[in-house]
């Protein structure tokens, strides 16, 4: 009785693209070594015909986790499906003290709502950031705990770890928020579990500056803009510039919105882009 059961939620369950590609890299192989012992005439070098299949899966699944878009392993969004010309601003790793103040006042002051993938650290260390995000309508989303960059090469438990104690702290501000992007952007089967568990959706992005976490700011807005369209999830972080003043990245910043402007695009939150509610609010303690 175990193992019908067993044998159908096998049935039922839906296999990622890389569990139907490691089942027919397996099944081409053992087809290829099938047809080699049952036709003893059969040269030799059809029975290396085996490992192609299988070598190429191996290599589809070392190659897809750094294509941010890829859904090879688990579902991922990594553009809008509104179909129309809107793109939206996503900032990765804070909040910061210093650059989260000043990256609300410009936000404010351009009426511009954004998604903010906070690290369960530093908001429990800046709540009150965190909490004037909520309050200013920005979405909040799950960036780890410690933004360990070797996470998605963790054990499970580590893994679930990192990302429910961010769920843990979010929801102690009155946020319960449904979407998580993975540091530096790798995705991996470790995620699978995680994301089910906790009923979260990776987004990732289709463009980026490459700034290396605001390491390196020139050129930013000009990085963006050299191909961006509708329905484009943006990358930015949230972060003291290293090797620029503050003035500097808020200048890039601001050249990038300008820039989203005259390619007749607007930019909109991603609840918008994605076209689904992506965070729940209670009433936030106020002594936080």
């Amino acid at each position: 009785m175990k193992l019908w059961r067993w044998c159908g939620h096998l049935r039922q369950r839906r296999y990622s693209p890389a569990e139907k590609c490691g089942f027919c890299a397996i099944a081409l192989a053992a087809l290829v070594l099938f047809l080699f012992f049952c036709r003893p005439g059969l040269t030799p070098r059809l029975a290396m015909l085996a490992i192609l299949p299988l070598a190429l899966f191996v290599a589809a699944c070392l190659l897809s986790p750094f294509f941010a878009g890829s859904s090879f392993f688990l579902p991922v969004i990594s553009r809008g499906k509104s179909g129309r010309p809107w793109v939206s601003l996503t900032f990765d790793d804070g909040p910061h003290a210093v650059s989260t103040p000043l990256l609300l006042n410009f936000l404010r002051r351009h009426g511009l709502a954004a998604t903010f993938f906070v690290n369960g650290d530093k908001a429990r260390h800046l709540p009150h950031l965190v909490r004037q995000m909520a309050e200013d309508g920005h979405t909040i989303g799950n960036h780890s705990t410690k933004h360990d960059n070797f996470l998605m090469f963790r054990g499970s438990k580590k893994v679930m770890a990192e990302i429910g104690d961010t769920q843990n702290i979010l929801a102690e501000l009155g946020i319960a928020t449904k979407i998580f992007r993975p540091p530096i952007g790798i995705i991996t089967p470790r995620y699978t579990m995680a994301m089910a568990d906790f009923g979260l959706t990776m987004v990732t992005f289709r463009r980026r500056p490459r700034d290396l976490g605001n390491r390196r700011i020139k050129g930013l807005a000009a990085a963006i803009l050299a191909d961006i369209r509708g329905d484009d999830i943006l990358l930015l972080h949230d972060a003291p510039p290293r090797q620029a003043t503050i003035a500097a990245w808020l200048a890039e910043l601001e050249a990038l919105v300008t820039g989203i402007h005259e390619r007749d695009l607007a930019i909109v939150p991603l609840d918008g882009l994605l076209g689904e509610k992506l965070m729940e609010m209670r009433e936030i303690d106020a002594n936080l």
